[in-house]
């Protein structure tokens, strides 16, 4: 594994992350990679462990084993957004376990990002630096209750409601799906084949159908959308209240 820095944090506003998985081997490698990075890294090996420490110690980011013995990383991220201590701290899975509906899973229990093992450590640092930026930069993006805010509207992830202040607003399965992941990522960009892999599948030329047909749902002017947005030759992102 490269030890090179990617992107150190400077140290005296080092983000404290907590790193949450049953094998002593990841936990000490995450950590020992992680500080060379510049960050305040503590463990734990269990859940238990994890909510023992929250209630003494603040922290930045959670890093969670999906899979663990005695309580999975599921679990105890849907406990962390009912608690006070750490409701609205970015959640970033680590699983073995990539499948549509394990990713769904996971956002609906309040996860900000989710990494399949094995996983390259360098990425893991990119995805923790991206969501601290996005957390610092916008402020609340997603509220405790997991409802996410863009314009006049309100999607609940949990439930898959979308509304435009007290009107629910009609949303086809796909359409609901496609939203789920899109509000999900918190403004960063969803790729056509994730999009086109949600749901029933379907293929990519597919996803720009439902995607135009979602703008006619939510922008005042589809041809000219402020919400739903195309990052060319990749996908769409959409763009959150900050």
């Amino acid at each position: 594994m490269n030890a090179r820095a990617i992107e150190h944090p400077a140290r005296k506003e080092a983000a404290h992350l907590l790193i949450v998985d049953d094998d002593s081997r990841i936990r000490a490698l995450l950590a020992r990679y992680l500080t060379m990075q510049g960050y305040r890294i503590t463990t734990a090996a269990s859940a238990a462990d994890a909510k023992s420490r929250m209630q003494s110690l603040a922290f930045d980011l959670l890093v969670l084993d999906v899979m663990m013995p005695g309580g999975n990383g599921i679990s105890l991220a849907r406990d962390v957004r009912q608690g006070e201590a750490c409701a609205s701290v970015p959640i970033i899975f680590l699983t073995a376990k990539g499948g549509v509906e394990d990713r769904i899973e996971g956002l609906e229990a309040g996860g900000d990002d989710y990494l399949a093992k094995p996983f390259d450590p360098r990425e893991l640092t990119l995805r923790i630096a991206a969501l601290l930026r996005r957390s610092r930069e916008n402020g609340i993006v997603v509220t405790e209750d997991g409802v996410v805010h863009f314009g006049g509207f309100h999607f609940d992830l949990a439930h898959g409601d979308l509304r435009c202040g007290d009107k629910r607003v009609a949303l086809a399965e796909r359409e609901r799906e496609m939203l789920r992941l899109l509000a999900g990522a918190r403004g960063d960009v969803v790729t056509r084949h994730a999009l086109a892999a949600c749901g029933t599948p379907c293929n990519e030329r597919s996803v720009d159908v439902q995607i135009n047909r979602l703008r006619r749902k939510l922008e005042y002017d589809p041809a000219e959308p402020a919400y739903l947005i195309t990052a060319r030759g990749t996908g769409y992102r959409l763009a959150l209240d900050g």
